[in-house]
């Protein structure tokens, strides 16, 4: 029975643990932080996430799909609000299509009550990685509570520690390693409108509400305490920017000007303003993944992105999934698979990379666009007349099973076809008629 060392008991840690442990390996997770069972989730920083097809996915194959469906709530739309206050729509996908959103912490915590519950999983809590022996096979680690230190031999090492991961830290040392780290001009500070009363939301709960304001946005996405947890995403510097807000009468004017309608919701926006971290938003791409057949990157240590297409942890947990499909490929060759495994999932994960960092432009400029929701209006009529011979790239990446790889490269390619429709005259009063359904299927013929 083959023994695994998890480094990292985040979302993708957590998952893959009990993806090994339901096939009986010993499983020894380390996790830097308390355990968060113990925790108040509501704490720190935490952008919501938005469960999606792949992660689903990876959850069902593990039977904790239906769990974790009892602490998400579906979305089904995007709810743009302008500087007015007045809405416009744009629908996530069919009918019925929705994502979820789920609290990080609640997430994290039901994932590794999961884990837990296997007698061959260890879990070892205030556990940071301080140094990994890659020759010896064996790596340390330090409570920085007590100063206690340990030392850990492992057979099967894997990375999940994050953006900050200390493992790939350590890989970083090896030669021909490559590594970047590219931070967007933009940062993000969390925000919190509590439930009403009598626990319901003040807002629509089964939409992502977005205040797009072109160079910059917020967000809100619902709770199931009756909640939105808010994320401001603002330039470092600017005219209008993080920097820019000085004064609490600065800070005043921003929320009257920009998102007028949120401050009935949020009474304390000023005192979160300034209480709450303003943090960074990154890319990380790497390679290899791997050292021999000893260790591996899986999830955010990998592959961190930014949060705009709400895909990082579903592509984390699609590593997971991956990994335990062609584990079975890999038994009795086990010393090529963590190689096997990087190359299969490296383009995916520069795929992801570049629709994240797109998916912002679209968020923070194009929502509020009539051509843009226009567009999307015309794909998705499209999409359900000729579902053989059309897929809105976000249905793409969101609710299929295709490659991210293939994802970018069939997205663009409709994108072009797009570009020429949109020339067509009086495009607003015929978008759904023959004329431009035979437009699209001419284009489509001869490209």
């Amino acid at each position: 029975m083959k023994n695994f060392t998890i480094v990292g008991g985040g979302l993708v840690g957590a998952l893959q643990s009990v993806f090994l442990a339901q096939r009986g390996f010993r499983v020894d997770l380390f996790e830097r932080r308390p355990d968060i069972r113990n925790a108040d989730i509501y704490q720190g920083r935490s952008i919501n996430l938005a469960v999606s097809n792949r992660a689903w996915k990876a959850l069902r194959k593990v039977g904790a799909e239906e769990t974790i469906r009892e602490i998400a709530i579906p979305m089904y739309k995007r709810t743009m609000h302008d500087i007015h206050g007045n809405l416009t729509f744009q629908p996530y996908g069919k009918e019925g299509e929705a994502i979820y959103s789920v609290s990080r912490g609640e997430l994290n915590r039901t994932l590794l009550q999961i884990a837990d519950k296997y007698e061959q999983t260890t879990m070892h809590f205030d556990a940071r990685c301080a140094n990994i022996d890659l020759e010896n096979k064996t790596a340390y680690f330090k409570n920085d509570i007590t100063g206690e230190e340990m030392s850990h031999v492992y057979e099967h090492l894997i990375g999940t520690d994050g953006a900050f991961s200390a493992v790939r830290h350590r890989l970083m040392f090896n030669e021909r390693f490559d590594y970047s780290q590219d931070y967007i001009d933009h940062g993000y500070k969390e925000l919190h409108i509590e439930a009403n009363e009598d626990g319901s939301h003040k807002m629509d709960p089964n939409t992502l509400h977005i205040w797009p304001r072109e160079d910059f946005m917020l967000i809100a996405l619902p709770n199931i305490d009756g909640s939105f947890t808010c994320t401001l995403f603002l330039g470092w510097e600017g005219k209008v920017s993080f920097q820019s807000l000085k004064t609490e009468r600065d800070i005043l004017g921003f929320f009257q000007y920009y998102f007028p309608d949120v401050i009935p919701h949020l009474p304390d926006f000023m005192e979160q303003f300034l209480n709450h971290p303003t943090s960074a938003l990154q890319t990380i791409r790497c390679y290899p993944w791997h050292y021999k057949d000893s260790v591996v990157l899986m999830g955010d240590a990998a592959h961190a992105v930014v949060p705009f297409y709400g895909q990082g942890m579903n592509a984390g947990f699609e590593d997971c999934f991956v990994f335990d499909q062609m584990l079975d490929e890999h038994l009795n060759k086990f010393e090529n698979f963590f190689e096997a495994f990087g190359k299969s999932r490296k383009p995916n994960a520069d795929s992801v990379a570049e629709l994240a960092l797109r998916n912002f432009i679209e968020m923070r400029d194009l929502t509020a666009d009539p051509d843009f929701l226009l567009q999307k209006k015309i794909e998705g009529w499209f999409y359900q007349k000729h579902p053989d011979k059309w897929v809105p790239l976000y249905s793409m990446v969101t609710f299929s099973d295709f490659s991210y790889e293939y994802a970018l490269q069939k997205g663009d390619y409709q994108n072009a076809i797009m570009a020429q429709v949109m020339k067509m005259p009086n495009l607003a009063e015929k978008w759904n008629s023959m004329e431009v359904e035979e437009k699209i299927l001419h284009l489509l013929s001869h490209s």
